[in-house]
């Protein structure tokens, strides 16, 4: 069973986890958080400058230490970075602290929501189609493995998004109140 009422969106860039996440945390009256975002708070420097001095490694190390430390918190909506899923740790803590939405996003629309945003240091290269494809063959079947739900946003609004998130969510809770 899980240990608390904490809603964690996982999936790959560009699928609207922080919009959906905010959204989704003010319709619940829950504190929102976004993982990059307190990592960018805790070291004073954006992510591309992390990426550039400690690579990706340095990174992942970052997230999972907040992570950690975000998951311990009560009643969130926690929008985390695209690869959170590739350190077993994270998945664990995630899965076994709230409910894990998967916000699943074809190529083209992340493509269409990243191609102006410089903050996806991921993204700079000269493929960036190609890049996405060799991240979500690494990456998809660990959203599947930690996922309790999955919600398309490919072609779906944020709203609609948020209507399906509520109802795993109330079923969620509905589960655990008849198993306690």
């Amino acid at each position: 069973m899980k240990n608390s009422n904490n809603i964690y969106l996982i999936g790959p860039m560009g699928a609207g986890k922080s919009t959906v996440g905010r959204m989704l945390a003010k319709s619940l009256g829950m504190a929102f958080f976004d993982s990059d975002t307190e990592i960018e708070t805790c070291t004073g420097v954006d992510i591309p400058l992390i990426f550039e001095y400690e690579k990706e490694e340095g990174f992942r190390k970052r997230e999972q230490e907040i992570i950690r430390k975000l998951c311990q918190l009560d009643d969130i909506v926690l929008a985390t970075g695209g690869g959170v899923i590739l350190k077993q740790e994270n998945r664990d803590y995630l899965y076994r602290n709230g409910l894990v939405v998967y916000l699943k996003c074809s190529i083209e629309r992340q493509l269409e929501r990243t191609r102006n945003d410089s903050n996806r240091p991921l993204l700079h290269t000269d493929n960036p189609r190609k890049r996405l494809v060799e991240l979500m063959q690494t990456r998809e079947p660990l959203y599947l493995e930690c996922a309790d739900s999955i919600v398309d946003t490919s072609h779906r609004t944020s709203r609609a998004a948020v209507r399906n998130i509520l109802g795993a969510y109330n079923a969620s809770l509905d589960i655990a109140c008849s198993t306690s």
